[in-house]
């Protein structure tokens, strides 16, 4: 089972968005553990004041290090091995499919929010293992980031989709976006199913889908390409296809 501790000063943000869906019915299955710790809960003050004034001044206020130190030590104290620590941070290396493989390979994982101005280096350097972002851009808070990591990670463990392979098919999992997709009816605004995917040949079927995964992502995301998992007969197609597409452009 996978286990998941969220140092937070929104605990019920995480709750009304965790708990439900796929993510929520895993955790009631016992197949992730989703603890959300409230970082004021130890503060020693009246206010649970959680933050103070940078000593290099400027405006904002910064995240002290003790309530976020004994928060992290209400999970990290008397376990044998130490959780891996994640600071979810505009300045951590970009979350990827990747990396959400990877982390799904560990058994406890900690996820810590910041807010304001950030977090006192001191407990960073004390606690944290890596920093995380997910995007080149700056949210009020490490609580949604934490939340797309949760969910990215945990449909990869075994057991909380319903097909346990269906992910290996969706969009970045080969670094390839996923191919178009259709549902009844069959036609819909003047527009029909791709006639193979009624014809029950399942091999053509498969070759159609990986191809317009290529052409999909050859649209959309062309800098995805060189980092693809892809055959000569693969690149072949591509070329061809962009020779197709030059030569209708000249006309």
């Amino acid at each position: 089972m996978m286990r998941f501790d969220v140092l937070t000063l929104f605990p019920d943000m995480l709750e009304a968005v965790l708990g439900g869906s796929i993510i929520g019915r895993a955790r009631a299955a016992g197949l992730i553990e989703l603890n959300f710790i409230d970082i004021r809960d130890y503060t020693k003050n009246k206010h649970r004041k959680v933050d103070d004034t940078p000593y290099s001044g400027g405006g904002g206020m910064l995240m002290s290090p003790e309530p976020v130190y004994q928060a992290y030590m209400s999970i990290a104290e008397g376990l044998d091995y130490k959780p891996y620590t994640i600071y979810m941070s505009p300045q951590g290396k970009v979350f990827d499919q990747s990396e959400a493989i990877s982390l799904s390979k560990l058994r406890h994982i900690v996820l810590l929010c910041g807010h304001y101005e950030g977090i006192d280096q001191r407990v960073l350097d004390e606690i944290v293992d890596a920093e995380i972002s997910i995007g080149d851009f700056v949210l009020t808070g490490g609580e949604i980031p934490a939340m797309a990591v949760i969910d990215t990670v945990s449909r990869l463990i075994p057991g909380v989709l319903a097909n346990d392979g269906s992910f290996q098919n969706e969009s970045h999992f080969q670094a390839l976006l996923e191919h178009p997709q259709y549902t009844k009816p069959r036609e819909w605004h003047g527009m029909e199913v791709p006639e193979v995917l009624l014809s029950g040949n399942h091999a053509a079927i498969d070759k159609w889908k990986h191809e317009e995964s290529l052409l999909t992502t050859l649209r959309k995301r062309p800098d995805m390409l060189k980092d693809a998992w892809i055959t000569e007969e693969d690149a072949a197609f591509i070329e061809q296809h962009r020779r197709a597409e030059d030569d209708k452009a000249e006309r």
